[in-house]
This record gives C-alpha cells, sequence and structure tokens, in this order.
C-alpha cells in the first residue's frame, strides 16, 4: 500500500485536544493548522497552530459543524490531513465522506465504519447478530413518544434515554417513571440535535451499580487490530465522566483478555482504521455488557498511553501515512497505574452548571516524573458559554495505583483556577475520599457519596477571615522605592502615621461580607501564606493576589476576596422581586409559558442551553406569570432577569 503524503495538519477542533494534537504532530515535523469561531480567535489552541483560519460564527453549528468551511480551510492552507479530535464531527460520517471526497486524508476511521458504529442503534444490532450480551432496550427507528413509552413500558423502569449519534453524556436522560418521559424525550431530543445534528434516541434498561470499563483499540491499513488494554470510567456526574483510570482495578488478566478480544472482532468486523474504544458495562459478577463504541480517540487517552508508554495521535498519524502498527498484541506494555482527572468550569454545588467568564487566575501544578497536564487554556483567556465547559485534564502515573493517585492529589494541590466556579475541590474530594482509595468504584460513586463530596457551604470562620485581613494587607501592592524597604510606610501591618493601626477591614468573598481584624500570625511569602495556629502547627495556604482580588485557599478551595465597599453595594442593589435569572450565560431555546399563565411549582418555565447542554428554569413556588423579560433565541448573561413570578 503506497504510502500518504502529510506534512501539514488541521485540526477541526478546539481547546485542549486541538492543543494535544498539535504538539505530537509539531513533535512529528508536520506544520499545523487551526479552525476556530469568531469568538476564539484569541484562543490558545489557535496561538499554538502555525496558521489559522476564522470559521467565524459562534454556536458549534456556526462554526466547528460547518464541513464545507473546514475543508475549505484545509485547501487554503495547504493541509492533506485532518484531524476532528473529539466531540464535534469526530463521529460524523459525513464529515469523513466529504474529507475523502476532498482528496484530503481523514485521521480517523471509514465512513463505513463510523456508520456502523456511529449509531448507537446500529452499534446495538450489530453486536446482536454478533452475539454479544447487550442491554435489554430499543433500538428501532420509530421516534414517537407513544414507541418510548411502550418500549420504556416493557423494559421497566428506571429507563436511561441516549442519543443514537453521540456521546458525552449529550442528549442523555434518566427517567424514573412513565409522567417524566415525554418531557425529558423532548429535550434530550433538542440537545442530540444541537449537538451532533441528529435527533434520534435509544432507550435502555438504566442498569443499577454497573462499573464502566472501556477497551482502546487500535487497527492500521493491513489489517492488523490490538487491544492496549482498558480503562475504568465509572466515576461520572450527569452521565460524564470525572475520573479515569488505568488499568481498571481489580480487573483479572483472563476478563482483561475476554474484553479485549470482544473489542478486537468487533472492530474488525466494520473493517475498523485508526484508534477506537469499545465500551462496556461490567457488573459486579464479570459479565460485562455492550454499550457503545467510539470511533476516534477518547478525552481519556492519556491514561492509556502513561501504561503504555505509546503516543496514539503519533500512532493515528503514522496509520493515516499507510504504516503498519508497529508491535503486535503480545508485545502490548502494561507498567504500573495511571489516573486522570477533568477539570471543568462548572459549579458543582449547583447541580454542575457550567460557568464561564473571564479565567483571572490559573496555574498549573509543576511538571515533574509521572505528571501530565493536557489544557487548554492560559491566564486571562475567555471560557465562552458555546461549548464544553473542560478546561483540561490532569493525568498522574505511579508504579501502582496508591502512588498514581497520592501524586495526582498533589497535583490538584498546586492547582488554581478564580474567576468562576470550577470543581477543583469536588476533584480533590474523590481522589481523597477512603472508597475511592479502596477501589469502591461504579457510576453511582457520587451520587452515593455526595454527602462528603458535595457537602451544604458552610459559613467561613474567623480564623479564615482573619488570614484573609492579614493576606490582603500584606499583598498590597508595594510603591515605594527598594532603599525604602525598612521604612514605617513600607510596613503591611496596617500602619499609619499619628493614628492607630487599621484594625479592620471589611472585605467579601461571594456573597458574604465580613469586618475582619489581621491575627498577626501569618506571613505571605511569594504566593504562600505561612499561618502558626494555637496548636502551634504551622500550615502552609495558598495565597495569590490578581489586582483588587486575592485568591485565598482554605479546605482545599480557593475563595476570591475583595475589599467591600457597603455604600456602593447599597446602590447597585436592584433586583426584581420574584424574579427567576439566568444561571449561566447562554441562549434560550424555548419560552413555555405566558404572562398571565397559572404555573404549579416545580413547572418547567424557561429552556436555556449553554455549553451544549439544556438547563429548564423552572418555578420554585406556585403562582402567576407577571412577565418575560426573554424570548426564543436570546442570547441571556448570567444573573439576567428571565422570568417574573407572582407567587399565588
Amino acid at each position: 500500500m503506497s504510502q500518504q503524503q502529510i506534512t501539514t495538519l488541521l485540526v477541526a477542533n478546539r481547546g485542549e485536544i486541538a492543543c494535544r494534537v498539535m504538539r505530537t504532530a509539531k513533535a512529528l515535523g508536520l506544520r499545523t493548522v487551526a479552525v476556530h469561531s469568531a469568538i476564539d480567535r484569541n484562543a490558545r489552541h489557535v496561538r499554538e497552530a502555525d496558521m489559522a483560519v476564522d470559521l467565524g460564527g459562534a454556536k458549534p453549528a456556526d462554526s466547528y459543524l460547518l464541513v464545507d468551511k473546514i475543508i475549505a480551510a484545509a485547501k487554503a492552507s495547504g493541509a492533506q490531513a485532518i484531524h476532528p479530535g473529539y466531540g464535534f464531527l469526530s463521529e460524523n460520517a459525513g464529515f469523513a465522506r466529504a474529507i475523502e471526497a476532498a482528496g484530503l486524508v481523514f485521521l480517523g476511521p471509514p465512513a463505513s465504519a463510523i456508520d456502523a458504529m456511529g449509531s448507537k442503534s446500529a452499534a446495538k444490532a450489530l453486536m446482536e447478530d454478533a452475539g454479544v450480551p447487550l442491554v435489554p432496550g430499543y433500538h428501532g427507528e420509530a421516534q414517537d413518544v407513544e414507541t418510548f413509552r411502550l418500549a420504556a413500558e416493557r423494559i421497566g423502569y428506571p429507563v436511561l434515554l441516549k442519543a443514537a449519534a453521540g456521546g458525552g453524556g449529550k442528549g442523555m436522560k434518566v427517567v424514573e417513571r412513565e409522567a417524566e418521559l415525554a418531557e425529558a424525550l423532548q429535550s434530550a431530543q433538542r440537545e442530540s440535535q444541537s449537538a451532533f445534528g441528529d435527533s434520534r434516541m435509544l432507550v435502555e434498561k438504566y442498569v443499577l451499580k454497573p462499573r464502566h470499563v472501556e477497551i482502546q483499540v487500535f487497527a492500521d491499513q493491513h489489517g492488523n487490530c490490538l487491544y492496549l488494554n482498558e480503562r475504568d470510567c465509572s466515576i461520572q456526574r450527569r452521565h460524564q465522566k470525572v475520573v479515569e483510570e488505568a488499568p481498571a482495578p481489580g480487573l483479572s488478566p483472563e476478563l482483561r483478555r475476554a474484553m479485549g478480544e470482544a473489542a478486537v472482532k468487533a472492530a474488525q468486523a466494520i473493517g475498523y482504521v485508526g484508534a477506537g474504544t469499545v465500551e462496556f458495562l461490567l457488573d459486579a459478577r464479570g459479565q460485562f455488557f455492550f454499550m457503545e463504541m467510539n470511533t476516534r480517540l477518547q478525552v481519556e487517552h492519556p491514561v492509556t498511553e502513561a501504561i503504555t508508554g505509546l503516543d496514539l495521535v503519533a500512532w493515528q498519524i503514522r496509520v493515516a501515512r499507510g504504516e503498519a502498527l508497529p508491535i503486535t498484541q503480545a508485545q502490548v506494555p502494561l507498567n504500573g497505574h495511571a489516573i486522570e482527572v477533568r477539570l471543568y468550569a462548572e459549579d458543582p454545588q449547583n447541580d454542575f452548571l457550567p460557568a464561564s467568564g473571564t479565567l483571572a487566575l490559573y496555574r498549573e501544578p509543576a511538571s515533574g516524573p509521572g505528571r501530565r497536564v493536557d489544557s487548554g487554556v492560559t491566564e486571562g483567556d475567555e471560557v465562552s458559554p458555546f461549548y464544553d465547559p473542560m478546561l483540561g485534564k490532569l493525568i498522574a502515573w505511579g508504579e501502582n495505583r496508591e502512588e498514581a493517585r497520592q501524586r495526582l492529589l498533589a497535583m490538584l494541590d498546586e492547582t488554581a483556577v478564580g474567576g468562576f466556579k470550577t470543581n477543583l475541590a469536588f476533584l480533590r474530594r474523590i481522589l481523597a475520599h477512603p472508597a475511592f482509595a479502596a477501589e469502591e468504584l461504579d457510576t453511582g460513586f457520587i451520587a452515593r457519596h455526595q454527602d462528603v463530596l458535595l457537602p451544604a457551604p458552610a459559613e467561613l470562620p474567623e480564623a479564615f477571615w482573619q488570614l484573609a485581613a492579614d493576606a490582603w494587607l500584606q499583598s498590597e501592592p508595594q510603591q515605594l522605592r527598594h532603599d525604602d524597604y525598612h521604612s514605617p510606610w513600607s510596613a503591611r501591618s496596617g500602619w499609619r502615621a499619628g493614628l492607630p493601626a487599621e484594625s479592620e477591614l471589611h472585605l467579601c468573598s461571594g456573597e458574604r461580607e465580613h469586618k475582619a481584624r489581621p491575627s498577626g500570625q501569618a506571613k505571605l511569602v511569594g504566593e504562600t501564606l505561612i499561618g502558626t495556629g494555637q496548636d502551634r502547627v504551622q500550615r502552609r495556604l495558598q495565597a495569590i493576589r490578581q489586582g483588587d482580588t486575592l485568591y485565598l485557599e482554605w479546605h482545599g478551595e480557593l475563595h476570591p476576596i475583595t475589599r467591600f465597599d457597603p455604600i456602593a453595594a447599597a446602590e447597585a442593589s436592584h433586583a426584581h422581586q420574584g424574579g427567576l435569572t439566568a444561571p449561566m450565560n447562554g441562549s434560550i431555546v424555548r419560552v413555555l409559558v405566558e404572562p398571565g399563565q397559572l404555573v404549579e411549582a416545580g413547572t418547567a418555565l424557561v429552556v436555556l442551553e449553554a455549553m451544549k447542554m439544556e438547563h429548564s428554569i423552572r418555578a420554585p413556588h406556585a403562582g402567576t406569570v407577571k412577565a418575560l423579560y426573554c424570548g426564543e433565541g436570546d442570547m441571556v448573561s448570567e444573573g439576567a432577569a428571565l422570568v417574573e413570578l407572582e407567587q399565588s
């Protein structure tokens, strides 16, 4: 087979995966081309590429999902090949065909394989014919509510609605009872259409306490196919993975081989080429059930790279060129253990609603052996409401699982993010939980331990505010010359000439405000506050000053602190009485009520789309809709009034 000439690679994606693909491409001597939406023109993946092409628009449908514009960008830039990353068009058979028709190379499987496995329904039918065990469900063509109602009744509640053409939790809803089915189906269909351009759904029995174990497969154009061990991705929230690790804890060599061989057979049955992942549900008895095949590189591929020492993107490029796989199945390494966490801009305390805004503070952990960070942002970047809210991934490797866990905890301790809510502290609580350390894993882990993982916000104690006052005074900008360092004017203790020292600072963190007195027991050294408590134990906390905001660590979480002006705050207070506001930046996709309408508590009033997910704004109590401040298609900012509801 002749070798394909690839010297310039276009990455049809954004964020951390675009940066990660370009890193390997450059290491292999390839020139890289980025594409971007209008609002991504200054994004990190654009800055790191050798060339960039503006697709325009903002939403994925107006930018990253435009096949013709991406192919035109490849031709204009001289790229011979296109890497799709994950999400967007990565599992779109029409995109693969269009690339081939344009005389370009697609760094993914043939369009026929995407057709076979890209549709969950078609994939399950194929696996059923091959004798692979399936979870009971309906995967047919009819998409009306009644068909799904009858299927759910036959399967038995709870059931899981899933987008036939996608993944990543988009278009996925758990339905506990028949009364919820119609609304959940309509919402899932809209999400799927928005994210993948395809509204088709399937429904399955929602299996309780399963593990999510997936097999990484790789095939070349010469008929060779092998599996690169497995990953456990059981720690999930809202059906999206949060923590992934390789190999799967407690998996016997025999079970690994059985699952791996089944995955290879599935790939070979459809003439697969390139990187793919076959996902299984694994029960406590060691029985596994086929879920789906992702015909692309996975978000969690770094843990496989860590335990095998292989670069999967380099393999994708070489296989696309026509090269054979460099090793056999018997030669696939399995060394040590690796764990990855996904760092998201989201609020775990508010049902993981996505966050957006300016990344005012961003510090990554130090590099070193067994440490890896794949990120798509830098400090000062804007995080948009239009795309997935993942900022990056932290990956740790160790000789064993415990070593990897401890190393990753240390990396999380060194990470700092400010400007909006993130899941950083939540990730640390997962890694530190005794059940996680004991390998007690299944997809219900977060829900089962939510009291510990998602504790109710606690009042910040006086000790916190005292340390905040210390750090604030000591972090005030130093305006004096170096030779005045010993002058009392340079003291940061609140000293004032002819007056008593400033004894109180009016500080606030979020909605909490406090008059704080400095403790005098803490010293700021660089970005670390060193304090000695009454127990004489010296503790070190992150304390990072960014302009008018101080970020102070407390119990593993960074709290933004500013100086509070009570008069200005009173003048700015003009909230709508009885109003319901947007929980995040986004666009209004449905307005379900009209002024004067009577509604019950829990009624969906408005549907907001952000980060490719739908969020229903519901009535907190029974009442009358007094006014609407939004319409379908409107873009709204976080905190904007949407509906005014008069309580009955």
